[in-house]
């Protein structure tokens, strides 16, 4: 058919492009969409061919299925949008097409990229709104959740991960709590999480579980859960906490062999919430001497002066001070170049904080399911900064140890 345009339509054209230029892109992409869609359905004809063993009005003797005309399908492409396409059919309904299979919306690429656009940090709701203008398609929140149901089975074998061959040496636990959906209503969910530091200083998350974080038997289940996925129980060392119930005697129990750290933070704002406001800050410095003293010994010294201090102004402060004062020195027992890393349980505390600033567009998270997909993919994203920032080690590769390397250096160190 030959397609014939007046000169008066062509000058039309042009005026509109020239008063909207961004409308010849628009017309580029409406032919871009047609022409794909016309080459899948001829392509599709094709494959109907071959299901049955003859081309288009080719009589074979003894047929016994024909072709049944087609029915209007779209299909959302990458870098396209979306095509309307024209599936072929057969008069049995047994052909199938495998070039855009009935239930498929759009290609895997364009799922692939939702599901990271969702992990990275949009919800559902957003990733919906913005679909159209993203992929040229609107999808509904449940179209998003189905795209991630891919991503469940592999955040549940990274979770439940063998340990084996970790050799793993210091263990910082706590939980973090959201408001997750379950069988209709809105709960408030712990999660325990614990990260472990192994022989090299590298950081690794070991686990996730949800469970009550009050609860010593739900610690003991997490504990359990580590040693029968293979890890090694006799070499942990060193456990950092911030004090939460029975959890300290749980992991003593589970790990003989392991010290318990208290996290100092957590402890001078239990002391503090004991003192009168005028006096914080003179108790804060007090403390501070205590935490932050060159050895132990300096520092049961200081504590010695804190209790002569303070014992008759505020007893109960001091009390709650003395019930963990070892528990919140055992650091002192381990590789000085370390202290810095294991006084509290900041590290661990990082992760929860990168969990809540995810889980904050969400308000809600779906279900259990959902929340360990999130948090996995926050964790795997962790552990790559932590390859480069093991703890205790220095970084030699900061320019002022770089200039003390030097051949232009001075001095000796």
């Amino acid at each position: 058919m030959k397609v014939e345009i007046s000169v008066q339509e062509l000058a039309e054209v042009f005026n509109e492009i020239q008063t909207q230029p961004e409308r010849i892109f628009e017309m580029m992409r409406l032919d871009i969409r047609e022409s794909i869609g016309g080459y899948l359905s001829e392509l599709m004809k094709v494959e109907l061919s071959q299901f049955l063993g003859r081309e288009l009005y080719e009589r074979v003797e003894a047929a016994d299925n024909h072709r049944n005309g087609t029915y209007p399908r779209r299909f959302t492409m990458k870098g396209i949008g979306e095509v309307a396409v024209k599936i072929p059919r057969d008069r049995r309904g047994e052909f199938s097409t495998q070039v855009i299979p009935r239930s498929k919306q759009y290609e895997d690429e364009l799922r692939q990229d939702v599901s990271l656009m969702f992990l990275m940090g949009m919800s559902t709701r957003t990733l919906s709104m913005m679909s159209e203008r993203l992929i040229g398609r609107k999808i509904s929140p449940a179209e998003v959740s189905n795209a991630n149901n891919e991503l469940i089975d592999a955040a549940e074998n990274w979770r439940t991960r063998d340990l084996s061959t970790e050799s793993i040496k210091y263990m910082f636990v706590d939980g973090v709590c959201f408001a997750m959906r379950v069988n209709g209503s809105i709960e408030n969910v712990p999660v325990l999480v614990a990260i472990g530091v192994m022989e090299t200083g590298q950081r690794i998350v070991l686990g996730l579980q949800a469970g009550d974080k009050e609860s010593a038997s739900s610690w003991r289940e997490l504990f359990k859960d580590f040693k029968a996925r293979g890890l090694d129980g006799r070499k942990v060392t060193l456990g950092v906490m911030d004090g939460l119930t029975g959890l300290e005697k749980v992991f003593g129990e589970e790990f003989p062999k392991a010290k318990v750290q208290r996290c100092q933070v957590h402890l001078a704002r239990n002391v503090l919430a004991k003192v009168p406001k005028k006096l914080k800050e003179s108790v804060a410095d007090d403390m501070r001497s205590i935490f932050y003293a060159s050895s132990k010994k300096k520092s049961m010294e200081f504590f010695e002066s804190f209790t002569q201090r303070w014992e008759k102004e505020v007893p109960s402060a001091v009390k709650c001070l003395s019930r963990s004062i070892d528990s919140a020195l055992t650091f002192m027992s381990f590789p000085e170049d370390e202290w810095i890393s294991l006084r509290t349980t900041n590290i661990i505390e990082r992760l929860n904080k990168e969990f809540k600033r995810r889980t904050k567009p969400m308000e809600i998270v779906a279900g259990e399911k959902t929340c360990y997909t999130l948090l996995a993919f926050i964790c795997l994203k962790m552990e790559l900064y932590w390859r480069s920032n093991p703890i205790g080690k220095v970084r030699h590769n900061l320019p002022f140890f770089q200039n003390l390397s030097g051949d232009n250096s001075t001095q000796n160190s």
